[in-house]
């Protein structure tokens, strides 16, 4: 594809030279290492799927120096007092701030994001840290449960060890998403991030050393998931998995992690609905739901891939859906104008392709897109389908690219068992102007966030997670803390109560022999 050289381009060739020419090493005890075998791979940059750099590739003997540099930092990290774990996360937070340009730019490299987008990725990912450094203080705090009888309290202290396994879209703002609550409760990381997406996992560990944070807090472990991730998931000192990715591979893990009884926290697939009613805003919920399928590649686990839109509408709100699409500029991530980049790898640009012949041989409608753009790299057009059944594999399957399906329904009732027709439950938009309906709906829905009458908008303090295949438990808050903490009861008695006397009384006669003959 044509490429308009930029100030991107300039930072991006000067990081390539100063960051990824020798290669990326792991992470482990404060100190940067290579495999114990020597074992590597390369990942490529998705624009022409060129190499990008070496990357240490680990497997089980790399990870259980991980995880026990881990556990040993565990027994003196868990003992930091709040406060000071705040100032170190804030001293994380404001290197990320400082070195935003570099890894928005490293991300665009790697992932094939539009880098008006990753720039404020790396924003959200400081903002992450601040959010958990501020809580941190308080992240032991129970409650006081008297009875009668009884003083009763709680208090929260660090699991321990945990391995969080991070995806390829987006991997900056979702690590710090997993391991800034981790820090701030207290536990120590193994972080195994995505092998296509490796490199600002780098930085991020490098950012947060400086930072001050104590030697084998933190461990960096590259991989497959086969390898290296599977050993984690395994590794008896490792006491939770946070992870975020496929629904199969959480299924993996679930079944990985049974034999040391794993705590799991898992962000899965989605195929989110967006529901448009004809009394709704139009205008408004258009940008949306462009905006909701086609920001970031389509490559979002919350991206509202299904448009549900009532029959008297359909028609005209798919041809200007279609429209917009036409109009995205798809191009070099580096360039502030391009909306929609490279899909991250030749081999999910393979998948994302492949729907767009299943919809044609089930049915649908290519309204817009549905082709390769350019002869190298992984471009792909924005595209709608339209004319769609829900029992169509592209209304069932989790695409994960800017890809949309366009379903009509007649009524609020039809709408709901449409949206809910899915194995999958994470979130949902809703657009009407009917308050009563909103309320209704929204109860009924099977997702685990829903907005209504807006695009995705996180609020931090606010549960994250999903229903069905979607995922087990939340982030946001204080409910990341539920996962990396446990609950402690403490019951002091004040005296008054009496405990039941057993062996008070006269001992039982034994009977002898010949007795009662």
């Amino acid at each position: 594809m044509t490429q308009t050289l930029t100030p991107n381009h300039e930072l991006a060739a000067r990081l390539r030279e100063s960051r990824l020419k020798d290669g990326l090493k792991h992470f482990i005890g404060g100190e940067w290492v290579d495999s114990q075998g020597g074992a590597t791979f390369q990942t490529h940059t998705p624009t022409d799927n060129s190499p990008l750099t070496t990357v240490a590739s680990g497997d089980a003997t790399d990870i259980d120096r991980a995880a026990r540099a881990a556990y040993d930092a565990f027994q003196t990290w868990r003992e930091v007092g709040g406060a000071e774990r705040r100032n170190i996360l804030h001293k994380i937070a404001d290197l990320i701030e400082a070195r935003a340009q570099d890894i928005a730019v490293l991300e665009s490299l790697d992932t094939g994001q539009a880098i008006r987008f990753m720039k404020s990725a790396a924003v959200r990912g400081a903002e992450n840290f601040r959010f958990y450094a501020d809580r941190a203080p308080a992240a032991g705090d129970g409650q006081s449960l008297p009875a009668p009888g009884f003083l009763n309290y709680t208090l929260r202290q660090p699991i321990g060890p945990v391995g969080v396994i991070t995806p390829w879209n987006t991997p900056f703002m979702l690590s710090t998403w997993k391991i800034a609550p981790a820090l701030a409760a207290g536990c120590t990381v193994v972080h195994k991030p995505a092998e296509w997406s490796p490199v600002t996992a780098t930085l991020l560990a490098e950012i947060m050393d400086e930072a001050g944070l104590p030697k084998g807090v933190h461990n960096l472990v590259h991989g497959y998931g086969e390898s290296a991730g599977k050993a984690l998931t395994e590794h008896p000192l490792i006491q939770a998995i946070a992870f975020v990715g496929e629904t199969v591979t959480g299924s993996h893990i679930m079944r990985q992690g049974a034999d040391t009884l794993k705590r799991v926290h898992f962000e899965l697939g989605g195929k989110n609905p967006v529901v448009v009613f004809d009394d709704a805003d139009l205008d408004k919920a258009l940008d949306a739901v462009v905006f909701m399928i086609y920001s970031l590649n389509g490559e979002r686990c919350t991206s509202s891939s299904r448009v549900l839109i009532q029959e008297g509408i359909y028609d005209e709100f798919t041809a200007r859906i279609a429209e917009r699409a036409r109009n995205i500029r798809v191009g070099d991530p580096l360039d502030p104008a391009t909306e929609v980049g490279p899909l991250v790898h030749p081999r999910h640009f393979e998948k994302v392709m492949s729907y767009f012949n299943k919809a044609r041989e089930e049915g649908a409608t290519v309204a817009a897109g549905g082709e390769r753009v350019g002869g190298e790299g992984n471009y792909v057009s924005p595209t709608l389908f339209t004319r769609a059944r829900n029992d169509m594999r592209i209304a069932q399957e989790e695409i994960f690219g800017p890809v949309l399906t366009a379903i009509p329904f007649r009524d609020e009732a039809e709408a709901l068992h449409l949206a809910n027709d899915v194995k999958y439950g994470l979130a949902g938009y809703l657009w009407t102007n009917d308050l009563t309906r909103a309320h209704r709906f929204a109860h009924g829905l099977e997702a685990g966030m829903i907005w209504v009458n807006s695009e995705n908008v996180r609020h931090l303090p606010t549960p994250f997670g999903g229903m069905k295949n979607s995922g087990i438990g939340r982030d946001g808050g204080d409910y990341s803390f539920e996962f990396y903490m446990e609950t402690k009861n403490i019951a002091i008695s004040l005296g008054t109560h009496q405990t039941a006397r057993l062996g008070v009384g006269q001992p039982p006669k034994v009977p002898q022999e010949g007795a009662g003959e």
